[in-house]
């Protein structure tokens, strides 16, 4: 049976609270006063812009180490996170202490896709910005400590042919992971059932990169009442991953890419073998009239999904009894550091009581052997297994506390950005729908 501290955990989904100073050493001299910054505002909230747009900051997204009571939801300053949230030294320390050998890091304050900087108003600008942003994720961050961290780069989503270049460009830098929109439509671009990005898929395939769909990467949230409690939305965040895992089912490209992958990141995994069941059943009721079609040697809409897209999973206590539904080859384990679902510092006990009934061959591959597989990442080329065990790895920290002691209590200031954000994210659902109406009814006055 394995112990915990034999446990080898490499995480697909972390996060980095990204320094203030991250773009002074990437951007060229002459458009240093248009990058990105992080602006102190008047309620004392240290904030990113991007010009006038405002960085997706919510305290969440850095809540590690703290009592529950201390979660806020209005955006934090760098003195109430502890130092692993934005220092790479102390990310690494923190790691070790939570038995953690590597992770894949995705942004924040530029939105899970990198809305934020795909939304400026100037294109050349985005392009220069983003590729800055890559430049510092993959060398300075990711370079820091070699074999710790996979790295994962954005994409000009707005010039497809510039992300297709993206992708090659990051793949020689050894980076095989990139973030992609759980629903490009909803930010106001074609839809995946378009041939629109066929070059990126293209390129991804060509370069064994996969394409990242964390929830929250479309801006937009379930459709609950607008004032349910938050609880409602926090339980059913998982429902966007839901969306993105029935159109890939049921897409039209797999003929033309049958080397593409995608990944759910962020919502783990026990709710998965109902809409797996759901699309057979749907296939086998309804095919004569949908005319759905498959690629040859595809059994059905499952037999997609479970070849094509990677799930992973934090603490969820249902998925790991129902795998025989999935392809356990293409799931995952995370962490997601330093957000509010992490389970650091005890990643290793909960993934015991999560797993600790299946055989350590089938562990090893849900929390580390499928992760290197999938992003062609290799930590042993540049760590001794002996010494990347989660054992190892807290002997190697045993003088970090693993409580923090900066913040403050929430309060009603956190239920009023709650109820801001929610707002934020229904009038972008609201202006998304509006143009598909749009578009609809010029299509109408075609026909």
């Amino acid at each position: 049976m394995m112990h915990k501290d034999d446990l080898i955990l490499i995480s697909v989904d972390d996060h980095i609270a990204e320094p203030a100073d991250m773009f002074e050493a990437h951007v060229p001299q002459r458009y240093k006063d248009r990058a990105p910054r992080v602006i102190l505002e008047p309620d004392g909230v240290q904030q990113w812009y991007y010009g006038d747009l405002r960085g997706r900051n919510m305290g969440l997204n850095a809540v590690a180490g703290k009592p529950r009571e201390m979660y806020n939801i209005d955006a934090s300053s760098y003195d109430e996170m502890r130092p692993g949230c934005f220092n790479v030294d102390d990310r690494v320390r923190d790691m070790n202490a939570g038995g953690q050998l590597a992770g894949l890091n995705f942004p924040n304050w530029t939105g899970f896709s990198g809305q934020v900087l795909n939304q400026g108003p100037d294109r050349d600008l985005n392009l220069i910005m983003i590729k800055a942003y890559n430049d510092w994720h993959v060398d300075e961050w990711c370079g820091a400590y070699p074999g710790r961290f996979i790295p994962c780069g954005i994409l000009p989503l707005f010039d497809v042919e510039e992300a297709a270049k993206e992708i090659r460009r990051l793949a020689g830098k050894g980076c095989h992971a990139v973030t992609f929109s759980e629903n490009p439509e909803a930010l106001n671009m074609p839809s995946i059932h378009t041939d629109h990005w066929y070059p990126l898929f293209k390129a991804a395939s060509e370069n064994n990169t996969v394409l990242c769909t964390h929830i929250g990467s479309s801006s937009r949230a379930p459709m609950f009442s607008a004032d349910a409690p938050p609880s409602v939305n926090m339980t059913g965040s998982s429902l966007m991953s839901a969306y993105t895992v029935l159109e890939l089912m049921w897409a039209r490209f797999w003929a033309d890419f049958p080397d593409l992958r995608f990944s759910l990141t962020e919502g783990d995994i026990g709710w998965i073998p109902y809409f797996l069941w759901r699309a057979e059943h749907v296939q086998n009721r309804h095919s004569g009239w949908t005319k759905a079609t498959f690629p040859e040697g595809y059994s059905g809409p499952s037999d997609v999904f479970n070849k094509h897209v990677y799930t992973c999973f934090i603490s969820d206590k249902v998925g790991p009894h129902v795998l025989d539904w999935l392809n356990t080859d293409m799931v995952c384990w995370e962490s997601d550091y330093p957000h509010s679902d992490s389970n650091w510092p005890f990643a290793p006990e909960d993934v015991l009581e999560t797993l600790g009934h299946l055989d350590d061959d089938l562990i090893n591959k849900l929390t580390h052997e499928n992760a290197m597989r999938a992003y062609s990442f290799d930590p042993f080329q540049h760590i001794p297994r002996e010494q990347a065990t989660a054992g190892h790895l807290r002997a190697q920290a045993t003088d970090v506390d693993v409580v923090t002691h900066v913040g403050r209590e929430a309060s009603q200031r956190d239920l009023d950005a709650w109820a801001r954000m929610t707002q934020f994210a229904a009038n972008q659902s609201a202006t998304a729908d509006a143009d598909i109406s749009g578009r609809a009814d010029k299509l109408g006055e075609t026909v």
